[in-house]
């Protein structure tokens, strides 16, 4: 096929990943990043091309200009792909203008946003039956009595742009023990002027997370789907999946894919849910609208999502595919988990030996690839070379 696909953003191993499940299938893959530096997903040898563009947040209409500009020169148009959340909110925001030129999944303008927000995802899937944790909104009357009686603590703070939160404290959410806490909490995201929200905490240690992965036709119909379950976050308990399993919950597709179809999504989309330890209930926590973390594991047990996307938007469409068994097979980011695993044993939330019995699965690694080794190595001289730029500081 002449089209190429321009996948946005290699220096994280989701880019990585991506490059690697099109190369494989012999698509011309395009890595597009602001910088040469740490960007180790290009030096896959399944990279077929690098160019770097303006920066998508501080140059964002030269970006755009650049990346219709590039479309126009190709024999074909493009299929692109965000491998970052920013990535995706911009994609939204000049949808219209894009598609003129490259193939995208998705066709209503503002809903990448709409569901990638917290407060509006809140609101979508509460309309559709959909479980959120209970939450109280800083303009509320009453507002701390509301904290007191419906959500307790501890709670969090979390952002309603979860981009722009990471891009300035490095954490997803504060978690807050307190009055306290939660008032020093609320001016710091003020002083930041970011928008957030104070959520209940559902109750259930790390691995009552779980995802669901799918993708939605140009008929907003699930074709593909996978459902996995969380054992170790890092951040530990608020943060990116650094071990997951995949496995099998028919509820969790019960559930996902019908708020999915309902708003009408198209393309890939990952539901996290956390089953309530004292219910059983599954609750939405958020929805990745790109590529995941675990797209390794996807493609590991069968389902290649890149894949998938750049096949039906260039007009012949995979045959629909679930993964409906377990496969004892586990996604891992062995650099963090190192430091999950640390923060675990010292917390007592885990044992060496809860550890060591969990690590008995097929891996999935994040970086690390036999038939394709670079990346890893570039990605090992990055953290070196971090780590001796403080230790000289």
């Amino acid at each position: 096929m002449n089209n190429k696909a321009v996948i946005l953003g290699t220096n994280y191993y989701i880019g990585l990943s991506t490059i690697r499940c099109l190369g494989v299938q012999d698509i011309h893959t395009v890595a597009v990043d602001y910088s040469y530096e740490n960007t180790y997903g290009a030096h896959s040898k399944y990279c077929s091309e690098r160019v770097i563009a303006p920066h998508y947040k501080e140059n964002k209409q030269q970006f755009i200009d650049f990346l219709i500009d590039y479309a126009r020169k190709q024999t074909a148009p493009p299929v692109l792909i965000p491998c970052h959340d920013s990535y995706v909110e911009v994609i939204d925001e000049y949808l219209d203008e894009l598609k003129q030129h490259y193939l995208i999944p998705q066709t209503e303008q503002g809903l990448y946003t709409e569901v990638m927000n917290k407060e509006t995802l809140h609101a979508l899937a509460t309309k559709h039956g959909v479980l959120v944790p209970e939450t109280v909104r800083l303009h509320e009357e009453n507002f701390y009595e509301k904290i007191d009686e419906i959500i307790g603590y501890p709670c969090i703070v979390k952002p309603v742009d979860s981009p722009s939160f990471v891009a300035k404290f490095r954490k997803k959410i504060f978690q807050v023990e307190n009055r306290q806490e939660l008032d020093e909490a609320l001016r710091k995201s003020e002083e930041a002027g970011l928008e957030v929200i104070v959520q209940r905490i559902i109750p259930g240690f790390d691995d009552h997370m779980h995802t669901f992965d799918a993708y939605l036709n140009q008929d907003s119909k699930v074709t593909h789907w996978v459902t996995c379950q969380k054992h170790r976050q890092y951040p530990i308990n608020f943060g990116a999946s650094v071990y997951t399993e995949q496995k099998y919950i028919p509820e969790l597709y019960e559930v996902g894919a019908k708020f999915l179809e309902d708003i009408g999504f198209k393309g890939f989309a990952e539901i996290e849910f956390k089953k309530d330890a004292e219910t059983g209930n599954f609750y939405l926590i958020e929805i990745n609208a790109r590529i995941t973390n675990l797209n390794h594991l996807l493609y590991k047990v069968g389902i290649n999502f890149p894949y998938i996307t750049y096949r039906e938007l260039t007009g012949s469409p995979l045959q629909s595919k679930a993964v409906t068994e377990n496969t004892n097979t586990a996604f891992w980011y062995v650099y963090e988990d190192i430091l999950a695993i640390k923060g675990y044993i010292k917390t007592g939330q885990l044992s060496t030996k809860d550890v060591l019995q969990s690590l008995l699965k097929k891996k999935a690694y994040a970086i690390w690839d036999w038939k394709d080794p670079k990346p890893a190595i570039s990605f090992l001289q990055m953290i070196a070379g971090k780590k001796f730029r403080r230790s000289s500081n």
